[in-house]
C-alpha cells in the first residue's frame, strides 16, 4: 500500500484516489472544428515519462482534485498541491 498526500486531507490510502490526467495538457480549442484524430490524440495519448511528472489527481473522499509531483520510476510522491487558489 502506498500513501498519497492529500492536500486537504493529508495522507490517505492510495485506494482512495483517481488518476485524472497529466498536468498542463491542453484541450483543443472546441471554438474551431477539431477533427476527430484531434480528439483521440487528445483523450488517449499521454507522454507517459521516465522520472519527474506532474499529475492532477481526484481524492475520491472529499472530492478535490489537486496536483501531484511523484517518480514514475520509484513511484516517490515528491509532492502535492491544491488546484484551487482559494484552498490556501
Amino acid at each position: 500500500m502506498q500513501l498519497f498526500p492529500c492536500p486537504f486531507c493529508g495522507p490517505r490510502d492510495e485506494h482512495e484516489f483517481h488518476f485524472a490526467g497529466e498536468a498542463g495538457k491542453a484541450r483543443p480549442d472546441t471554438t474551431r472544428t477539431v477533427s476527430p484524430e484531434g480528439w483521440a490524440h487528445y483523450l488517449n495519448d499521454q507522454r507517459n515519462e521516465k522520472g519527474r511528472v506532474r499529475e492532477v489527481w481526484m481524492h475520491l473522499t472529499c472530492s478535490e482534485l489537486f496536483a501531484m509531483e511523484r517518480d514514475s520510476v520509484t513511484m516517490e510522491v515528491l509532492s502535492s498541491a491544491p488546484l484551487r487558489e482559494d484552498a490556501q
